[in-house]
């Protein structure tokens, strides 16, 4: 007790960096995303940080900009840097893990979000896809929908693997046949889609609906089919994921997108990155690997009347 208030007498306040050299800590962690310049990620991004200031961590970011190499980069120099852990939403064109599966041998826990490599053993927080693009798959098949095109992701990822399955389940649940010709890939760029859906509006058979991969995706399907006098929402009918708030002031949005919870993947990603934290100090040799997934909502878009 007279330590405690000598120290407050002469203003004391503990030497932080002593503190986590002592702990083997450096009270950071790192976050590696593709583009923070993406609502959906920027959310995200925030979650992370409110989340771990509440918990006196410190926060590094690195953007991927969807490259590979890129990603490696950065995880090598959070690992220069120290950080206590990472959490990490993959770039778009990674298929090799072995940077993150290193990061094992220097006991640096990492939590996956959002986009999540299909890879065992990993603590992971994301939406369920499949179940989502079944329900956005039921709302276009109620609604006389048959001939459904779908713009989906890179295929090797694992969230468009989700997609596809979630669309021929409903395919065949109604039942319909599944024409693979109407599931076409994007590399998420805009030539990428323009490229998808001039594929698309080339097939014998016209597609009444399209779902896109994101929001993204879809804004720049329905401008390509907008310059070929393509009525939107009347024509062709679309549905997208991530519910971006863009999306409610642009003059033809989807009908509909599919709500992926930003701020909640984000919060619930540093919330099990510090139970590993914790936990790593109290019983390190116990694993057990955490999966959260949390289940999308379809949200209608008031302003996706149909258009020219």
């Amino acid at each position: 007790m007279r330590v405690r208030q000598l120290a407050g007498e002469l203003n004391y306040e503990p030497n932080q960096a002593a503190i986590c050299f002592q702990q083997k800590k450096t009270a950071t962690i790192g976050v590696i995303l593709p583009e923070l310049s993406e609502s959906f990620f920027s959310a995200a991004f925030s979650a992370v940080e409110d989340t771990s200031y509440k918990c006196k961590y410190s926060v590094f970011l690195g953007q991927s900009h969807d490259s590979e190499e890129k990603e490696k980069q950065i995880v090598e120099a959070m690992k220069a840097r120290r950080v206590d852990g990472l959490i990490v939403s993959i770039a778009k064109s990674t298929t090799n893990y072995d940077h993150f599966e290193m990061l094992k041998k220097y006991d640096i826990p990492v939590v996956f979000f959002d986009r999540v490599p299909n890879m065992p053993n990993i603590h992971q927080v994301s939406c369920n896809m499949e179940s989502g693009t079944l329900k956005a798959m039921n709302f276009l098949l109620k609604n006389g929908h048959r001939i459904i095109g779908m713009i989906n992701g890179p295929e090797k990822l694992f969230a468009s693997q989700q997609r596809m399955e979630g669309y021929i389940k409903a395919m065949r649940s109604h039942p319909l046949k599944f024409d693979p010709d109407l599931v076409v890939s994007s590399d998420l760029t805009r030539q990428g889609t323009e490229n998808a859906m001039a594929r698309l509006l080339s097939l014998k058979r016209k597609m009444t609906a399209l779902i896109a991969f994101n929001d993204y995706v879809a804004l720049d399907a329905i401008h390509y089919a907008k310059e070929r006098k393509i009525r939107i929402n009347e024509d062709i009918t679309f549905v997208s994921y991530s519910n971006l708030p863009m999306s409610n002031h642009t003059a033809s949005p989807p009908v509909a997108s599919l709500e992926q919870f930003p701020y909640q993947q984000g919060q619930k990603a540093t919330e099990v990155l510090m139970e590993l934290l914790n936990k790593k100090e109290s019983d390190p040799q116990t694993t057990s690997y955490r999966k959260i997934t949390l289940e999308s909502q379809l949200a209608f878009h008031q302003n996706s009347v149909p258009t020219s």
